[in-house]
């Protein structure tokens, strides 16, 4: 990639961190919010508002559901992350070289598919989506890792928080807004405005210095500094444990999500009252579920948060099961029940990338969090294809049952890995040194 400088260079370089300050923080916020609904939207226009928009049109349900393979990008993202952690250029910022290029072919893509006729044009549709989906998830990378070298350890739960409600917007732009500019005047002003939004998003990080508000910690030794890749990561004597947590904990989601707008057709839901459920009043108890997740972090501690979430996740799986075993076709109770799925599973996220900051590496922070992203969205993944299978073949009964006691074993195995890898004291250099400073929960 000519032009781009070695991020040794970058980490070796004049840095102007400033002691962290409440406006230091205000302005770090600001600038995560943006990211993330900048990203957000694109993902969720792509992923909540078009397979109904394409349905509409009259696109076969085979082409709507190979979209599924837009996911791809973002399980294999950390094949190039440690590209986006070593080069940039050091003039406009590390995270900016790849963020803002990233975002501008993102917007690029979707104004030009404002312009086309689908049912026309459909051969150009999934092509396109996928460079949106690469673009996305690039994007991703370097959003993490400016993430991870801007917030102290004290205020990454509240970031994560903020990543949450950020989600939600973009559910909201990207889906139901999307949704709702297209009843009213169509496929080009829908897409126009939802990539006009993605774009505008953008810009308070355009309007801020990127070194300025760096953590204090964030200078990395340049002796012993090496080239930031996935091998440095597995290095590090308790990578493993740290990996095998990022996997176990969500062992046994996909098996829930994967099923659970199906299940609540077949139990006599109409379309109408699933989307109202997994849309706008979603998107609000997840943003709930972010603000109590900071609170409960700062109070107890990241460990003890951990342990109420998974045991919180269980019992409602437990809920799911006894709710198909008996048949009990309630309203209320599977709204109840698919609330309290949403708001356990936003308040995991804070906790869970909390946690993966405090153990990413200062010196590859995108590729570190990347891993364990991905390594996380993976098994969710996995989940989600096993549940349709189960569920056709032994019912909604056993494959709730199923995930219920793989949530009691993998809450207790993964709690175990995060109290041998010192989650909660924060990440180990690549060379077996102290990187940052230790992190009480």
């Amino acid at each position: 990639m000519a032009g781009l400088q070695n991020s040794a260079l970058g980490v070796g370089g004049k840095n102007t961190s400033v002691p962290f300050t409440s406006t230091s923080r205000t302005r770090v916020i600001t600038v995560l919010a943006g990211l993330y609904i900048a990203q957000a939207i694109p993902v969720y226009l792509v992923a909540a508002a078009m397979p109904a928009i394409l349905r509409q049109q009259g696109i076969s349900l085979v082409s709507i559901g190979s979209m599924a393979l837009l996911m791809l990008p973002w399980v294999i993202k950390f094949l190039w992350a440690p590209v986006v952690d070593r080069y940039y250029l050091e003039r406009f910022g590390k995270r900016k070289s790849w963020i803002v290029p990233m975002q501008l072919i993102s917007v690029a893509i979707i104004f030009y598919l404002s312009t086309i006729n689908v049912e026309e044009q459909l051969h150009i549709l999934f092509p396109l989506l996928m460079v949106l989906a690469l673009s996305s998830s690039t994007q991703d990378i370097a959003t993490d890792g400016y993430a991870v070298e801007h917030l102290p350890p004290e205020d990454q739960a509240f970031g994560n928080a903020v990543q949450g409600g950020s989600v939600a917007a973009g559910v909201l732009i990207g889906g139901s807004l999307s949704l709702f500019l297209y009843d009213l005047w169509g496929w080009s002003v829908a897409l126009k405005v939802a990539g006009g939004l993605a774009f505008l998003t953008l810009l308070p990080l355009l309007l801020q210095r990127e070194s300025e508000n760096l953590r204090e910690d964030q200078i990395a030794d340049k002796g012993h500094f090496k080239k930031p890749s996935i091998f440095q990561f597995f290095k590090r004597h308790n990578a493993l444990m740290i990996l095998c947590f990022a996997l176990l904990f969500r062992l046994p989601e996909g098996l829930i999500k994967g099923v659970e707008q199906a299940f609540l057709v077949d139990f006599g839901f109409s379309l109408s009252q699933i989307g109202l459920v997994s849309g706008a009043s979603a998107a609000c108890v997840g943003l709930g579920g972010s603000a109590i997740a900071v609170l409960i972090i700062k109070r107890l501690g990241l460990k003890p948060f951990l342990w109420i979430i998974g045991i919180s996740r269980t019992l409602c799986f437990a809920g799911y099961a006894v709710v198909a075993l008996l048949d009990h076709k309630s309203i209320v109770v599977l709204v109840v029940l698919s609330a309290a799925n949403t708001f356990i599973r936003y308040m995991e996220i804070v906790g869970l990338y909390s946690a993966f900051m405090r153990v990413s590496s200062l010196k590859q922070a995108g590729t570190d969090f990347t891993i364990l992203s991905c390594a996380n969205l993976l098994v969710y993944m996995l989940g989600s294809v096993a549940a349709g299978a189960i569920a056709q073949n032994l019912g909604y009964g056993p494959l709730f049952s199923l995930a219920t006691c793989l949530s009691l074993i993998g809450i207790a195995l993964s709690m175990g890995f995060f109290t041998k890898a010192s989650i909660s004291n924060g990440p180990l250099d690549l060379d077996h040194s102290q990187t940052t400073k230790s992190v009480s929960q």
